[in-house]
């Protein structure tokens, strides 16, 4: 699905009022139905640290690259540090390990990225993944999303917000794009992971204010690898493609155009054959996400260029600083399991 245009802009006479009314009633049940998992479900505890990369809000936010970089900061600390995913659009209920013969039908695409750094498991009750982590030696968990879930108790919660879009037009799914309330997303962080298009980019005032009293810690994507030279055909079934087109774009790729897919797209070979057609046409290369690329078919794969890239941190040390109970915790399970 993409997102409505009217949910990231500012209400105003152009911002799909009659849109926004119709749908307001349903954003009302959204609300009620999100405090009432909360009020009702008691969380559980599975003994180890757990840290819940989430979200505030629906569609892309970057929160897959934070989770890598969690995921990869513990392992190389000795800490057996695994992800846990629902593993969207994936047909495993789980809870399993992700396998090297699993595909993006088994269980997704964002655990296959993930399973690229760190041993993952996938399961529709992220409280019985958990326990299965556990029971297979996991002393510290990175969920990637569930901040409005609450069957499992976090030690540490991450917001990651697009400092672009911010909270959109503030309002609840389906009349916006907020999962629930900001101030009970905002209330139950405990710090957020700014993700701007570059580190000197000016955060506008409205979402300054939103995120005043929050724990803040500014971030961007950074290439891993130079640009491929050459013209560009730039595809992508993301939260939000135009961000990847327009970060090509400013580390000096020849883009001579970019096709958007909905989030989680699985191409099929008339979708490969049409983009390597009209690529052509260009005398151009196709070029898409690492997220992306694990959702083409297997036979096109070599033929299109992926650009990897990771997060930077403005203050890493702040985080570091968040990090270290949770380092020492699990440090302290692994020497007690011997």
């Amino acid at each position: 699905m993409k997102a409505p245009e009217f949910w990231n802009r500012i209400e105003g006479r152009d911002a799909a009022p009659m849109i926004r009314t119709l749908l307001t009633p349903v954003s009302w049940i959204t609300c009620w139905a999100t405090r009432r998992r909360f009020r009702i479900t008691e969380s559980l505890d599975v003994g180890v640290p757990l840290i819940c990369v989430g979200n505030a809000t629906l569609g892309g936010t970057g929160k897959t690259p934070v989770t890598i970089y969690l995921l990869k900061s513990l392992r190389r600390l000795d800490i057996n540090a695994v992800g846990l995913t629902r593993g969207y659009k994936g047909r495993e209920r789980g809870p399993v390990p992700v396998l090297k013969e699993h595909t993006t039908a088994d269980v997704g695409d964002e655990p296959l990225l993930l399973a690229r750094h760190a041993p993952v498991w996938v399961s529709a009750g992220r409280d019985e993944g958990a326990r299965a982590a556990v029971s297979h030696g996991a002393t510290a968990i990175v969920m990637d999303d569930g901040h409005q879930n609450p069957r499992l108790e976090k030690t540490l919660s991450l917001v990651v917000v697009d400092a672009e879009i911010g909270f959109g037009n503030g309002r609840i799914f389906p009349a916006g794009p907020l999962r629930e309330p900001l101030g009970d997303a905002l209330e139950r962080a405990d710090a957020i992971i700014l993700m701007k298009p570059a580190l000197d980019y000016d955060v506008s005032e409205t979402l300054l204010k939103q995120l005043k009293g929050q724990i803040v810690i500014p971030a961007c994507l950074a290439p891993m690898e130079q640009i491929p030279s050459g013209k560009l055909y730039a595809f992508a079934g993301i939260g939000r493609p135009n961000k990847f087109f327009d970060n090509l774009v400013r580390h000096g790729a020849d883009l001579v155009e970019g096709i958007a897919f909905d989030d989680h797209h699985a191409y099929r070979t008339r979708d490969i054959e049409s983009l390597l057609e009209l690529a052509s046409e260009y005398e151009a290369r196709l070029i898409t996400t690492e997220k992306d690329i694990v959702r083409v078919p297997e036979v096109y794969r070599k033929g299109v260029a992926t650009w990897p890239v990771s997060i930077v941190f403005e203050d890493e040390l702040m985080l570091r600083r968040l990090l270290h109970p949770i380092i020492e915790h699990a440090k302290a399970i692994e020497s007690a399991n011997g």
